[in-house]
């Protein structure tokens, strides 16, 4: 069952995604948001696999509310607009797709055809192709334990081995929040599969244990969306 919340300041738009979402028995509606600020007080609870996401709204639009998460989104994003011109800003900010009011059912039906594809697919066959010499390596999503910045780089730590990709943290950090990864640093990912606990240091912050015995330190600022991720649900 994949959990979808409706972010539209407009209460008929709200109804009208809704009631095309409860045809689909693959989906349960766990909200709807008339506002980002409602948006950003249920998002910890809500813990959403799909949110569909207004763009301009009253005092704080689309982008902004996803800015003010303060880390890429462990959810899939399906703007909904009436405004064409936002288009490309919503791909860079990693939208898997922008439903352009007004739009018909079988649009809609695409849309959700494209969320279950991109959701169903097990981290175990998501991967990285990464060159290595003349050779391409082939990395796994689940073998990854951490990815640290390495000035234009990105070191990908995977099956006690490193390997140097050409992308940068914040590009990966889109890529990846929804397969289980969290950035708690900003130099630093980590497979939340991998971690084993949060440890307090004695200056009153907190590190990352991971399975394999490193140690890595978290930013205060991602503390609480690590812990909400962490969290059963």
């Amino acid at each position: 069952m994949l959990r979808a919340l409706i972010i539209d300041d407009e209460p008929l738009a709200r109804s009208n995604v809704a009631l095309l979402l409860a045809r689909d028995p693959a989906i349960s509606v766990v909200g709807q948001c008339g506002s980002a600020q409602e948006a950003l007080a249920a998002l910890p609870a809500a813990r959403p696999d799909l949110v569909f996401l207004d763009v301009e709204m009253p005092e704080c639009d689309g982008f902004e509310l996803l800015e003010r998460l303060g880390t890429a989104p462990p959810f899939v994003i399906v703007f909904v607009t009436a405004h064409q011109q936002f288009a490309l800003r919503a791909f860079e900010v990693g939208a898997l797709d922008y439903l352009l009011k007004p739009f018909d059912d079988q649009r809609f039906e695409r849309v959700l055809q494209r969320v279950k594809e991109r959701l169903r697919v097990p981290n175990e066959t998501r991967r990285f192709i990464i060159r290595n010499g003349d050779a391409l390596e082939v990395v796994k999503f689940a073998d990854i334990d951490r990815i640290e910045a390495s000035d234009y780089y990105a070191t990908v730590h995977a099956g006690g081995r490193s390997h140097m990709l050409r992308r940068s943290l914040s590009e990966l950090e889109g890529e990846l929040a929804p397969h289980g990864f969290q950035r708690i640093h900003r130099s630093a990912i980590v497979n939340l599969e991998r971690v084993r606990a949060l440890e307090l240091r004695e200056d009153g912050e907190y590190q990352v244990v991971l399975e394999a015995g490193q140690r890595l330190r978290m930013s205060r600022r991602y503390r609480k969306t690590i812990l909400d991720r962490l969290s059963p649900a």
